[in-house]
């Protein structure tokens, strides 16, 4: 068998001269980035008041707090913790269903292949960015504060921070969607308005209905969440048993939650295939 012929190294270095001749700013800035990343990391410990027997000591009562839990037992709650959970499944798909109707036409303003001027669309995309970048839960408190304790709080909260989110993902479809249905269209004398309604919809609307969906199963979360300080829902029932240490209704509200989750999770899987049909796995 023949051999490969040797390289011939000092031409190697006459040619690629940055391969074997690096600088030593090169050489060193992984090392010194790894450094600089540990060194944050340990500050971050020890600023923040990291305490191993702390942690030790917390996964004991995390323990002794889940066999209190064990079996889960409702009592006499259990229509009361039902309607609950009614609430926040409400909160959840009023929120979210309102959040996408008022973003979609937000969303075409948004987009570049929309409004080509940037005149329009960076102010409509900070003004996206700013709505996205508060919490859910700030959301609830600023509206609590507004309209008073109870669901219309929640809906308001999770119906103005998926708006932001909304706004920004309808947009990025949009985007995306082939040129070549609006030019026909627009071969064919369509208006920009049929250009929209004809060509750019019915490609992005499978895609915004599966991130809508997505989002009703996340908001079942949140809604449990702002729940917690005050905008109704199973969230306040879960806070209530929290604060009287009643545990074995908390892991039961904790279960409800769980099973109510994997149904939408499952139901929105169906629904998502029925729109933008099977694909077949390669």
């Amino acid at each position: 068998m023949s051999q490969l012929p040797k390289p011939d190294t000092d031409q190697l270095r006459t040619k690629y001269p940055d391969v074997f001749a690096r600088p030593a700013s090169a050489r060193l800035a992984i090392p010194a980035m790894i450094a600089a990343a540990f060194a944050i990391f340990v500050f971050g410990l020890v600023d923040l008041d990291f305490s191993p027997s702390k942690l030790l000591s917390g996964i004991s009562q995390l323990g002794w707090i889940t066999m209190l839990m064990i079996p889960p037992n409702p009592g006499s709650s259990f229509p009361l913790y039902m309607q609950a959970l009614g609430e926040t499944l409400s909160i959840a798909l009023l929120g979210t269903t309102l959040a996408a109707v008022l973003a979609l036409p937000v969303s075409l303003l948004a987009a570049r292949n929309i409004i080509p001027s940037n005149f329009i669309r960076f102010p409509v995309r900070r003004f996206l960015d700013s709505i996205r970048g508060v919490d859910t839960l700030i959301w609830a408190l600023v509206w609590i504060n507004v309209v008073g304790l109870g669901p219309f709080a929640g809906v308001l909260a999770i119906m103005v921070s998926d708006f932001g989110a909304f706004g920004k993902l309808f947009s990025e479809a949009i985007e995306a969607a082939d040129r070549k249905q609006v030019e026909g269209i627009r071969a064919s004398g369509g208006s920009a308005l049929h250009e929209i309604r004809f060509g750019l919809l019915p490609q992005v609307l499978p895609v915004i209905a599966g991130q809508v969906l997505y989002f009703i199963e996340s908001n079942t979360r949140s809604a449990t969440i702002i729940g917690i300080v005050g905008a109704g829902g199973i969230g306040l029932q879960l806070a209530e048993q929290i604060r009287v240490l009643e545990w074995q209704k908390v892991s039961f509200l904790i279960l409800m939650i769980l099973i109510a989750v994997a149904a939408i999770d499952f139901i929105s899987t169906k629904l998502r295939f029925a729109i933008i049909g099977q694909r077949a796995v390669v």
